[in-house]
């Protein structure tokens, strides 16, 4: 057997991916680059940029939802903003708790989009075929637009 053929036999097997974990572990007890800055810092440091990442993410989130709601007063949505910038994690949990699961707004919006998804679903692509007919007629589109959004309209 070839040492080609041995390599990819023993890459089915598990024992491969073990030693390549072997072998980053022994790594990480080494220092990195100097004796002050670990393999385990670099994890550290990874995990903190995860989190402030995280942290700033929900920030953003909580602020657009502030500022999209309608139930919400401009004083209530400046006291909100203050309670966040002011009590940062505090402000962001209280926040969560209190926010009502569906607001107005959400069932206005969840309304809509059913509506529109029920008009999407009604339109034939024969409704379509005599919409096209009578814009070609009424001159608004050429007979190479007509001829295309029909091909376009009949392939959908």
């Amino acid at each position: 057997m070839t040492t080609m053929a041995q390599a990819r036999r023993l890459i089915g097997r598990p024992v491969l991916p073990l030693l390549a974990t072997l072998t980053v572990l022994l790594a990480a007890c080494s220092s990195v680059g100097s004796a002050n800055f670990t393999f385990w810092d670099a994890v550290w440091s990874m995990i903190a940029f995860f989190f402030w990442f995280m942290f700033i993410w929900i920030f953003i989130g909580l602020f657009s939802d502030i500022f999209r709601r309608n139930d919400l007063s401009g004083l209530a949505k400046a006291g909100w903003l203050l309670v966040l910038v002011v009590l940062p994690f505090l402000g962001s949990l209280i926040y969560i708790v209190m926010r009502p699961k569906v607001t107005a707004q959400d069932v206005e919006l969840m309304t809509r989009m059913e509506a529109g998804q029920k008009a999407a679903a009604s339109v034939s692509v024969a409704d379509q075929l005599v919409k096209l007919q009578e814009l070609k007629a009424a001159g608004a589109i050429s007979e190479a637009e007509f001829e295309a959004l029909k091909q376009k309209a009949m392939s959908s």
